[in-house]
């Protein structure tokens, strides 16, 4: 134990001394969280759209002031022909063009169904589906609007008409906060990122100082020496953990509703999968640039696109699906969502547990049989 104090220690005092690596250990994790959270939204709203008004009735003014007070709609020009439509998606003036044909108004004065064309932008396809959807959503509310008037105009009574009235309520995040969603699994992606890139580089600048060798024929065992070498990154990757736990509930208001220590129990697992990934690729790596990359393709790739922290598992290829079940971000992922926004207990979430479980124990005898293959 005191060779493996030693050796952390002096890992400290490496770490301690080089300003840059603190700043980028701290700070930027800290500035990564909060872009993210503020850019990276799944709400859409004020869509830029354009009207084309071939009407000009009262029902298509009704129409379009139904579009302008709604909060997905911003209607920020009138165009007059249909030739201005290509130019107004091609200059990224709208990403929505509604016309309403001539007869729009005639049509509905006449109990007929008004004609209402969109035209959609879908080079953001995530924008399109959503305008798509409030803009239906939206003209059958219209709709429905002016038959209720029409009928009542003519003195028919609407109070006892069947109908359906949906009840709805939304758990876990009835704001439909992005943020919610986001800042837990953005915990995943920064230590991660932390973890597995400082790793690879530790002992890699010590082969290229030429001090690994005096480290490897000193009295230190290999074991010794990997747990002195890692044991303050496990101290870093937990307190950026606190970190950005903290700045999330305190800040940004993210609900924490699980038990601490479940979470404490995952991040533990979690953090001993990282390192040892960490090591492999410092075992393997002969120089910085190639741990870098190695340790950025391990880091980034499972974490932003196998893990589920923005595209849905279930919306991937089959193939890309059975490759996330080979690394342990996903597994983590869905310990720290559900904790934060569930609460789910160990009852639910033991099938990540014992997968985390068995990826740490599996990753750390890959990372020492890589040591003794490079010794």
């Amino acid at each position: 134990m005191n060779r493996v104090l030693a050796i952390a220690r002096k890992e400290f005092i490496h770490i301690t001394r080089d300003r840059r690596l603190l700043a980028t250990i701290l700070l930027m994790p800290l500035i990564q969280l909060f872009l993210f959270s503020y850019a990276l939204s799944f709400n859409v709203k004020n869509i830029p759209t354009a009207v084309l008004d071939q009407d000009n009735s009262t029902y298509s003014r009704q129409y379009v002031s139904a579009l302008q007070q709604s909060d997905y709609f911003t209607v920020n020009r009138d165009l007059s022909s249909m030739s201005q439509v290509n130019g107004v998606f091609a200059q990224n003036q709208a990403n929505v063009v509604v016309v309403l044909s001539p007869t729009f108004g005639s049509d509905i004065a006449a109990g007929r169904l008004g004609a209402v064309q969109l035209l959609i932008d879908g080079s953001d396809p995530n924008t399109a589906q959503v305008a798509q959807g409030y803009a239906a959503a939206l003209s059958a509310v219209f709709g429905g609007r002016v038959a209720i008037s029409r009928a009542q105009a003519k003195g028919v009574s609407t109070s006892g008409a069947a109908g359906i009235t949906p009840s709805i309520r939304t758990w876990y995040n009835p704001e439909g906060r992005s943020a919610n969603y986001f800042i837990p699994g953005l915990i995943v992606i920064l230590l991660t990122t932390v973890t597995i890139q400082q790793t690879a580089l530790t002992l890699v600048r010590e082969k290229e100082n030429g001090t690994y060798e005096q480290l490897v024929v000193s009295p230190i065992r290999r074991i010794e020496l990997m747990v002195g070498k890692i044991a303050p990154w496990a101290l870093i990757g937990a307190l950026e953990v606190i970190i950005v736990s903290a700045i999330g509930i305190f800040v940004f208001q993210i609900p924490f509703r699980g038990s601490v220590l479940l979470f404490a129990l995952g991040s533990l697992l979690y953090v001993i999968c990282t390192l040892g990934l960490g090591l492999i690729v410092s075992a393997r790596a002969s120089s910085v640039e190639t741990a870098n990359q190695l340790s950025a393709l391990l880091a980034v790739l499972p974490g932003f696109m196998l893990s589920g922290f923005i595209f849905p598992i279930a919306n991937l290829p089959i193939v890309l699906q059975a490759v996330s079940y080979i690394f342990p971000t996903r597994y983590f992922m869905v310990i720290t969502r559900t904790i934060f926004l569930k609460g789910g207990s160990f009852a639910v979430l033991w099938p990540q547990f014992a997968a985390l479980a068995v990826f740490a124990v599996a990753i750390i005898v890959l990372a020492a049989a890589s040591y003794r293959e490079r010794a």
